[in-house]
Order: C-alpha cells, then structure tokens, then sequence
C-alpha cells in the first residue's frame, strides 16, 4: 500500500478541514494555501490549521496553488462536482496532475479509502491523459464545502484517517 508524505488542502469547511482534521489527529504533517485573510464561509479559518495566506482573497487563487503544491489531488463530494469541485479537478487536468473524484453519497467510509489507497499504490489506478501520483505524495484533499453538503466533513475525517493510518502513512526524512 501507498504512503503519503503531507496533506495539503485549503481550509474551507467541508471535505477540505476533514482531510487537515484527519492529518492533525494522526500527526501527519498538513499545510496548504488559503486565502488573504484565511476566509472561509464560517468566517476566518482557525490558527490550528498550518496555512500560508495567498495575496488574494479569491477562493480559486488557492485552490489552484493547492493543485500546483501537490503531486496529487483528491475530491470528495456527495453527488456530481459542482462550483469549487469541479474548478478544483479542471485545474488538476490543466496542471497535469493526477486526481481523483469520489463521490461519498455511492459509497461506504471504508470503499472510499479503499479507492484512495489502490489509486495511491504503484501499479494503481491508472487515469487516462494524467500521471499516476509518485510514491509518497503530497496529496491535495479537497470537495463540497459543508454548506452545500451538510456532515461532508466528518466524513472526509474518517475517510482519510482510513487512508492515513499506520502502516499506510510513513514519515520522511528532512
């Protein structure tokens, strides 16, 4: 099975703050970007998220720096990505790099962290035109805030944690 290196995401409520959730309650490292004055629809995105602020306090400014960041990117929506989601894989295709769209309403907690290990694994889930992600990436979590879809982010949580938990997730040196 696949390791991860670092979680990066941008703070937003929803699938964004479970997969950082995920990665503080594991000790796996997280950062990211989020914008000028760490918005988010709940007002400003709390300190204990290991964010760096762009110039901009435009949502796509950091989701694309996000996208770029990583060596890969995961979605989670309920249903088909709309707005933020699908701007997020639409930056993934331009950039080149690897993404995957899980839709959580079809599936399980554990089918879902299933698919993000296979697609992680070498020899995985190979994606038409795009990379494979490389061993131990920084991996980009992103998808539906919690307004549009509504207990979104304890399930990213659980998800991740699946994908995060030992022996999946092994440090790096510095």
């Amino acid at each position: 099975m696949s390791s991860v290196a670092k979680i990066v995401s941008g703070g937003q409520t929803g699938a964004d703050r479970g997969g950082l959730d995920a990665a503080i309650a594991l000790g796996v490292p997280h950062g990211g970007w989020c914008p000028k004055g760490r918005r988010a629809e709940d007002g400003e995105i709390p300190a204990c998220y290991a964010l760096v602020e762009t110039a901009s306090s435009n949502y796509l400014v950091r989701t694309e720096q996000n996208v770029v960041v990583s060596h890969a990117t995961v979605v989670f929506t309920f249903g088909k990505p709309s707005g933020g989601s699908k701007k997020t894989i639409d930056l993934a295709v331009r950039h080149q790099r690897p993404c995957l769209c899980l839709d959580l309403a079809a599936m399980d907690d554990e089918e879902a962290a299933l698919a993000v290990l296979q697609w992680l694994s070498p020899g995985g889930l190979l994606m038409e035109g795009v990379p494979v992600p490389p061993p131990n990436p920084v991996l980009n979590v992103a998808g539906s805030r919690e307004s549009k879809a509504p207990g979104i982010q304890d399930r990213v949580r659980a998800v991740m944690k699946l994908v995060l938990r030992p022996p999946f997730y092994v440090p790096q040196a510095e």
